[in-house]
């Protein structure tokens, strides 16, 4: 298989994993205080996000033209399991802690996984590692603001 397409596979389930999660779990939190409704949020997109996140990979690889269809299907195959494997490890805190805690401890690994994965890609690319984690933890961080304030809005709107 093509190397590039393992790695893009594999970082596109760990940064979808990693930013659709948090975002996810911060507004569902913000908007209803519930452990259940955030555990309940998670599985749905651990099994429905990452198998909607690898058939879009799929598409992506077969459009271009270039990918063998045994590449296709292993880059399928890799967003997939990336994807749900990163999704699922924010749920044994959930699980284990109080919900306030878990949710901090979540964001903070959160932030460790987006940053490990950009330092191991700029070092790759001979880029600056400070700036590629910078701008991607940045991003995670605008999807924590977000998501909190539209998780207040609709708390406060709807009244969950």
């Amino acid at each position: 298989m093509n190397y590039s397409c393992f790695k893009s596979s594999f970082g596109f389930g760990i940064a979808s994993g990693v930013i659709t999660t948090i975002g996810l779990m911060v507004g569902l939190f913000a908007s209803t205080n519930s452990r259940g409704v955030v555990l309940g949020g998670i599985l749905t997109i651990a099994v429905a996000d990452s198998l909607a996140d690898a058939v879009g990979m799929h598409f992506s690889e077969e459009s271009e033209g270039i990918h063998t269809n045994k590449e296709i299907w292993l880059s399928t195959l890799f967003t997939f399991v990336s994807k749900i494997v990163v999704t699922s490890s924010f749920l044994p805190l959930l699980f284990l802690l109080p919900i306030h805690l878990a949710l901090i401890l979540n964001i903070i690994w959160g932030f460790l996984v987006l940053s490990t994965f950009s330092y191991v890609i700029a070092k790759q690319r001979k880029d600056s590692p400070l700036k590629a984690i910078t701008k991607h933890d940045f991003i995670m961080f605008f999807v924590i603001v977000i998501t909190y304030y539209l998780g207040k809005a609709i708390d406060s709107l709807f009244i969950l």
